[in-house]
């Protein structure tokens, strides 16, 4: 009770003080587990803008200052840091008329009328594996993914057919990429072409045409491959494949996407839409 006396508050008063304290360091407490539950479901990948997305989405009140204080106080940090990602593919035989861009300057709303696809290279302890991934623009998604030794014109064609296969693509949808000689070579064209996709191409030395692909292979590597090592290509393959399918089409929250996942997302829209043609 010294301390009663010294500032002069009543009993009551000192000790409504005492409860106030540890109901805030009860709150304190809880709100850190949560913030350490939401990073390490996110594999590390999460900063404090993005764990304040989650927390509001929830209902729960959640301050950039207060997040990024606990999150250095816990010593949790995100794995990201930015770099672009280098265009693998040759595109100087399809310089010329005759690859229109169909995205630019376009804007769309649901998803499945637009994707993009981009090819990169990841390492792995038998050499370098490349993966081919074709891209929902609107929700994110990726559809489809195809991997291989080698970077030929059949990886592009297995990406593109695993997609159509699971989304049933419909005529007219817009496939976007860049110039590749694998997305101009006549079969790729002519498979897309049997299935009624429009094909749309990135302007020569302009790869920020396609930086929907680009972003997502970005964080495909912080998130996934740069911090891990994989003895066997076959490994390699089994992470990328169990990181799309199992974590960032289906439980990785994105800001744009008002911190839900891709597929979160595009049930959202479409119960929306069900909703307005009821």
């Amino acid at each position: 009770m010294r301390w009663v006396r010294f500032f002069q508050v009543s009993n009551s008063g000192y000790y409504a003080y005492l409860k106030r304290r540890k109901k805030r360091e009860k709150g304190k407490e809880a709100l850190k587990t949560k913030i350490k539950q939401i990073f390490e479901e996110s594999g590390g990948a999460y900063g404090p803008d993005r764990i304040c997305g989650i927390l509001r989405k929830t209902g729960q009140k959640a301050s950039y200052g207060k997040v990024s204080g606990y999150m250095a106080e816990m010593g949790l940090k995100s794995i990201h840091n930015r770099h672009r990602t280098r265009s693998l593919t040759d595109s100087r035989k399809s310089r010329g008329d005759g690859y229109p861009n169909l995205v630019k300057g376009q804007s769309f709303e649901l998803p499945y009328q637009a994707v993009c696809s981009d090819i990169t290279y990841l390492k792995s302890g038998e050499g370098w594996l490349y993966l081919c991934t074709v891209k929902d623009i609107v929700s994110g998604e990726i559809l489809g993914e195809a991997s291989g030794e080698r970077m030929k014109k059949e990886l592009v064609i297995r990406a593109f057919l695993n997609a159509q296969a699971r989304y049933k693509l419909g005529a007219g949808t817009i496939f976007h990429s860049d110039r590749g000689s694998q997305y101009t070579s006549s079969a790729f064209m002519d498979t897309l072409k049997l299935y009624g996709i429009e094909q749309s191409f990135s302007r020569v030395g302009m790869p920020g045409d396609n930086a929907w692909a680009e972003s997502f292979f970005a964080t495909l590597k912080k998130e996934c491959i740069h911090f891990n090592h994989f003895p066997t290509r076959e490994q390699l393959q089994q992470t990328v494949f169990a990181w799309i399918n199992g974590f960032y089409n289906t439980r990785r929250a994105q800001a744009r996407l008002g911190y839900m996942s891709p597929k979160e997302y595009v049930c959202s829209l479409m119960d929306s839409n069900i909703k307005k043609a009821a």
